[in-house]
């Protein structure tokens, strides 16, 4: 994403929400919210489409009429409140199984745990479950009372889901009803409102229920309620709309716009809808840099000794946790020891922090002797832990072979794993072996490597090459590296 400039509004407004979202993203304070706008782009209708052959039923355009929940009571008047016809609706166009949007991808793949939908299809476990997470879904009173063991997310489906469409949230009837059939569901939202931070996507906030919940908060907590978020489409002249209709609809946008603000829900606007999906890919990348990846094996220290390679990789583990920063490695020979020692002994000198928050270690099974299995293994514990990273260092890398000591081949798979996943790529080239390799491929491609960095970004890459004999030297280049990556916009 280009960076804003800092001169627009609009643009400072975006890049405070990044940096305050992801400070709640970090600290799991945050929930997104997902209306319909974010299932039309996966292929299915929205509101209006759902209930434009309802309207023409009744000599009506569904596309000139903004209570849509009206519309669908209109229906249920004028068939006896026969419901069957709105059940089949829901039918014929949510039972196809279509895939997650670019969007819902992102989305299930940041540590967000809380998720709130108006909408009936699946879109949103199944992003999450093909991400590996554990989904809790809840559409009924009933479940509320229960949880699934070992979940990574709760999915709160406030209007119903597409496995009960006679259960639905369609009409005025469901709404005027809603206290008494889903009551704790509005006891649980008002909850997350008020602990949580938002993120409000392809909703139109035109629910009755949600503005209900809303003032309900503004009332009890008036000027202490929490900040929000909503990202939105800016208002654009549609082909053939005349000026004065143009006009009307953006004066309305900027009324609900000023809205909002009194639940303390900020929008940020975007020109495109495609906008969003950089959005929210910047706000992952930003997160993702916030992990570092450490690559390393030692059989042989070289010129630095197993003594001074532990102390440099100890106090760059101890350094990494004290900038806040979360590590991902291996577990690797000779340099994995090190990592545990320097990050545990940071983590334990404060109270506010916890080992299984900012290390994640992931000791490879050696023991498996099938070939096949061992190597498929072994990939999908690279691809796990690369995956949540966004910066990889690299230390020496080489092993024994048959009595030799041979550069190591799994430091270049994570080489190239961890390339293959756009993160920023370190290799410590003083260190020699693999990761020496390494630097130098990094260094003679460093403008497809590093696009657009900065000058001093290359002069400390470059520093990391210089040879020493006391890798405590190059301590100050490598942190200052990883942090100008980790803080950069």
């Amino acid at each position: 994403m280009k960076k804003p400039k800092a001169s627009s509004q609009v643009d400072r407004d975006t890049q405070d929400f990044l940096s305050k979202y992801l400070k709640e993203v970090k600290e799991n304070n945050a929930a997104v919210f997902v209306g319909a706008g974010l299932s039309k782009s996966a292929g299915y209708v929205d509101w209006s489409g759902l209930l434009s052959e309802v309207a023409k039923g009744l000599g009506l355009d569904a596309n000139r009429e903004t209570d849509l929940v009206a519309l669908a009571q209109y229906h249920l008047n004028s068939n006896a409140t026969n419901r069957h016809h709105l059940t089949q609706l829901l039918i014929d166009e949510f039972s196809d199984l279509k895939d997650p949007t670019e969007n819902h991808q992102i989305l299930a793949r940041l540590p967000v745990q809380t998720f709130w939908t108006t909408n009936y299809d699946r879109l949103i476990e199944k992003a999450l479950e093909a991400g590996g997470k554990r989904v809790d879904a809840k559409y009924t009173k009933e479940q509320l009372a229960t949880t699934r063991r070992g979940r990574d997310a709760v999915v709160y489906k406030m209007h119903g889901d597409i496995e009960q469409p006679d259960k639905a949230i369609l009409s005025k009837d469901d709404y005027e009803k809603y206290h008494q059939t889903h009551g704790p569901f509005t006891t649980a939202l008002s909850g997350d409102l008020v602990e949580k931070t938002f993120l409000f996507l392809g909703f139109s906030f035109t629910d009755p229920n949600l503005d209900f919940i809303m003032s309900r908060i503004r009332a009890t907590f008036t000027n202490h309620q929490r900040q929000h978020y909503c990202i939105a489409r800016k208002r654009s002249r549609n082909k053939g709309e005349k000026e004065a209709e143009f006009q009307y609809a953006k004066i309305k946008q900027d009324l609900v716009t000023q809205d909002l603000m009194r639940f303390n829900i900020k929008t940020i606007f975007v020109d495109e809808f495609s906008e969003i999906t950089v959005l929210l890919k910047t706000l992952e990348d930003r997160y993702r840099r916030r992990t570092v990846f450490i690559s390393g094996s030692a059989a042989d220290y070289g010129t630095w000794g197993q003594a001074a390679t532990e102390d440099f990789v100890a106090k760059l583990s101890r350094a990494l946790i004290d900038k806040d920063l979360r590590i991902t490695s291996g577990f690797g020979l000779g340099i994995g020891g090190a990592v545990v020692t320097g990050a545990v002994q940071q983590i334990y000198s404060t109270r506010q922090r916890s080992v299984d928050e900012q290390l994640v270690l992931r000791p490879f099974p050696i023991g498996i002797t099938d070939t096949t299995e061992r190597q498929e293994t072994f990939t999908r514990y690279r691809v796990e832990l690369i995956a949540q990273a966004g910066i990889a260092v690299f230390i020496m890398g080489n092993k024994t072979v048959g009595g030799s000591i041979v550069t190591a081949d799994g430091m270049r798979s994570e080489f190239e794993l961890a390339k293959k996943s756009g993160l920023y790529l370190i290799p410590v080239g003083a260190s020699n072996s693999m990761a020496g390799d390494l630097w130098n491929e990094v260094m003679s491609d460093f403008d497809k490597c590093y696009p657009g960095a900065s000058s001093s970004v290359k002069k400390l890459m470059s520093k990391l090459g210089e040879p020493t004999d006391k890798p405590e030297t190059l301590l100050r280049p490598l942190l200052d590296l990883i942090q100008n990556l980790a803080s950069g916009e």
